[in-house]
């Protein structure tokens, strides 16, 4: 009888191995994910502050007298 019970109990504790590591795989791209996400935001930060900065520096060459496409040419670095 304990025998029966060994070769009943094998199959259920390999789908339960099973259900562990795809439950262990399933967070952890939920993490990654969470993660990339993060990182996409703080770029936009980040560009969200350059384009700022470059406005900034279209509205100064214009105030000085020059057309609107001189301003970009110089902000951009041409």
């Amino acid at each position: 009888m304990s025998e029966k019970n060994n070769t009943e109990n094998n199959p259920c504790s390999r789908k339960k191995g099973a259900m562990l590591a795809y439950g262990v795989i399933q967070l952890s791209t939920s993490v990654v994910s969470a993660l990339s996400l993060a990182a996409i935001a703080l770029g936009f930060c980040s560009m969200k502050q350059e384009a700022k900065v470059f406005a900034e520096c279209v509205e100064e060459i214009r105030e000085g007298g020059k057309s609107a496409a001189n301003a970009v040419r110089f902000c951009n670095g041409g």
